[in-house]
């Protein structure tokens, strides 16, 4: 169940360092092991500039 609720926050875009501290993982490592399972929700993210509105 743990692991489901890690996968869901690295969906939520959490940053990985939260989710290893909520782990309690000593190595990061460790906690990117779930990034696998979340591989096409992190290709969805868009870059933080396609958001600015230019006048447009």
């Amino acid at each position: 169940m743990l692991l489901i609720y890690a996968a869901h926050l690295l969906e939520a875009v959490t940053d990985i360092k939260y989710i290893q501290d909520f782990l309690k993982h000593n190595n990061l490592k460790t906690t990117m092991r779930y990034t696998h399972v979340t591989k096409p929700k992190i290709d969805q993210i868009g870059s933080p500039l396609d958001k600015i509105n230019c006048g447009k």
